[in-house]
């Protein structure tokens, strides 16, 4: 996708100090390409045994899509705002230098108590940010921003009510359901931004046969909040080359590029003729040096995320638990265990390493940036 000569563009160079936390397993959306954050969704493997656990669209109509072959071996608790939760946050940023805990599930905004850790996490001088489908967002958004949520990055499928009904499971793919939702979208945008919260929507490009509706997803949103195109995990050629079109035909000018250091995450951000900014975003082939070398996904083209952060997880009737990749949840460990672990130096050293490397290898681009 980023064939423009990145050497002539401003660089900005982020350190990762993020934190995403699984709070809620429930979603009100059955999306064909959800990953779950890698568990297994827990209303239709409750009772099994790890090794029965199915990815596979059960009576929820959900998927996890890495589950067959992740090795995940716990279901996922709802995590509440308990004193627990504010000890697992101090020992996660005691761990690895923390700044900000990013909300997700399921759908967070279907956490009953969600303004609670919004609360809890502010208290520990953290900034909140969550990812949303924008389901019951207008709902509880007015709390949360009194409790101090920063951010809210909705994932966006559609402007109608066929184009999300498309990516649904069948049982929920009526059209009647799928306009609820997206009015609930509406919604969700509108109180957020009446609350001063700060407002992305994230759309993921799959193919080119999607390129349509996601320039009708910029033209309905991009108006209103910063859009941001995710590449198709999945498929991450065919997503790059609709991403390349659709920055063609908006005849969209990259202006700087985002590197996030010590995760694959990087992203160029672009401006529209009419003024208005595009974010592209996919994966660098950004590895833990030890854990990562010796994995059987380590190669390029089974291995679709990268090392991402860490992901904080609460296992059904058992122990937080921390996971570095939703491609291998075997790797995931007790927070206990974590915090003297040899990925947790392994996470601090890539951190730094990455810091510094980016740093140096951009540093004229830096310096025009400044």
């Amino acid at each position: 996708m980023y064939e423009e000569d990145l050497s002539a563009l401003p660089v900005s160079v982020v350190p990762d100090r993020t934190v995403r936390v699984k709070i809620i397993d429930a979603c009100g959306l059955a999306c064909g390409f959800c990953h779950n954050e890698g568990t297994p969704v827990a209303a239709d493997n409750i009772g099994r045994r790890p090794e029965e656990f199915s990815g596979a669209s059960g009576k929820t109509g959900r998927v996890s899509i890495y589950l067959p072959t992740n090795g995940a071996n716990f279901l996922p608790a709802r995590i509440e705002p308990d004193a627990d939760f504010a000890l697992a946050l101090a020992a996660i940023r005691g761990a690895v230098e923390t700044n900000e805990v990013h909300f997700t599930g399921g759908e967070p905004t279907l956490h009953p108590k969600l303004p609670d850790l919004v609360a809890r996490a502010r208290q520990l001088g953290l900034i909140v940010g969550l990812t949303s489908n924008g389901e019951n967002g207008a709902a509880v958004l007015e709390e949360c921003a009194k409790a101090g949520l920063d951010r809210v990055n909705l994932s966006v499928f559609g402007t109608t009510a066929d184009e999300l009904a498309a990516v649904q499971a069948p049982r929920f793919a009526s059209a009647e359901l799928a306009q609820r939702k997206i009015s609930a979208l509406h919604a969700t945008i509108e109180t957020a931004q009446k609350c001063g919260i700060k407002v992305s929507a994230n759309l993921v490009v799959p193919d080119r046969s999607h390129v349509p509706r996601v320039l009708r997803v910029i033209e309905d949103h991009g108006r209103n909040v910063v859009v941001r195109m995710l590449v198709n995990l999945e498929d991450g050629g065919s997503s790059l080359a609709a991403m390349r079109e659709v920055l063609d035909t908006l005849g969209a000018v990259p202006v700087r590029h985002i590197f996030t250091a010590g995760t694959s995450d990087q992203r160029t951000r672009y401006r529209l003729p009419d003024g208005r900014t595009l974010y592209a975003k996919s994966i660098r082939p950004v590895r833990l040096p030890g854990t990562c070398a010796v994995c059987r996904f380590n190669n390029g083209t089974d291995c679709q995320e990268g090392y991402y952060g860490i992901r904080l997880y609460r296992a059904r009737n058992g122990p937080f638990m921390v996971g570095v990749c939703i491609q291998r949840m075997d790797l995931c460990t007790t927070l206990g265990e974590f915090v003297m672990s040899k990925i947790r130096d392994e996470v601090r050293y890539l951190r730094d390493q990455e810091l510094l490397r980016l740093r140096m290898e951009h540093r004229s681009q830096i310096r025009e940036a400044a």
